[in-house]
């Protein structure tokens, strides 16, 4: 079996630096945190690119919230979305919910069009659908999507642990919707991990993890060589 993939959430050159010294696998690449992690501008795409080696998941969003907003939010959204992929960007992040908590599927199916056939990851607006079984069948026939970022639970990893371990075995099972990799992120601590790894998920997802002195600090390379450590250490998978 592949080792875990440990991805690490990057606001700049040097957060990406860090994080691949430490051994990250890949990088989410986000700008202000404030709002929960928006679009990365062009340049900062463009630099965090020629800096590291590692695949680079772009963040697809332009406002806090789970919302898209209205046709012309949308619109500018995916005209971000193909100017990244125009520039080399070959990996996203998004995910929209509707008013009625499930996916906004006109905004995620034209996103999904503007990048092309990229891969994708839908992000922790799965932990606010209002039912969770369902959001992944509407989702299903989406082209690119390959990865559920998820907690378990819009409260994060300590509520939701329990769902991510059956979801992950629903995945094993072949079971439609869930074929995708199970993601884990949001408020994931190292203690977590032995019942995840157990369970067979095999992907990791951190951020504020990865920065001892908050997210006004960076990225810190110890953090994350700790938690590849942790990774590498082989478990018994049930």
């Amino acid at each position: 079996m592949s080792r875990p993939i440990l991805e690490v959430i990057a606001l700049g050159v040097d957060d990406a630096i860090a994080a691949e010294a430490g051994g990250a696998d890949r990088l989410e690449l986000v700008t202000d945190m404030a709002a929960d992690g928006l679009t990365p501008t062009l340049d900062g795409f463009a630099a965090i690119r020629s800096a590291v080696d590692l695949p680079l998941r772009v963040m697809l969003r332009s406002a806090d919230g789970f919302a898209a907003g209205g046709e012309s939010a949308v619109a500018a959204l995916c005209a971000s979305a193909r100017t990244l992929r125009a520039e080399g960007a070959d990996q996203f992040v998004f995910g929209f919910l509707n008013e009625a908590g499930q996916p906004d599927l006109a905004t995620v199916r034209a996103l999904a069009e503007a990048i092309d056939g990229a891969p994708w990851t839908f992000h922790r607006a799965i932990d606010r659908a209002a039912d969770r079984d369902l959001a992944r069948k509407r989702l299903i026939e989406l082209p690119g999507l390959d990865t559920y970022l998820t907690a378990g639970a819009a409260a994060g990893v300590d509520a939701g642990l329990a769902t991510l371990v059956a979801e992950a075995k629903r995945g094993q099972a072949g079971e439609p919707g869930y074929e995708p990799t199970i993601l884990v992120g949001g408020g994931l601590r190292l203690d977590h991990l032995p019942a995840l790894r157990e369970a067979g998920v095999d992907a990791f997802h951190i951020g504020g993890a990865a920065r001892p002195k908050g997210w006004s600090g960076p990225v810190d390379t110890e953090s994350v060589a700790a938690w590849r450590a942790a990774l590498d250490t082989p478990v018994s998978v049930a």
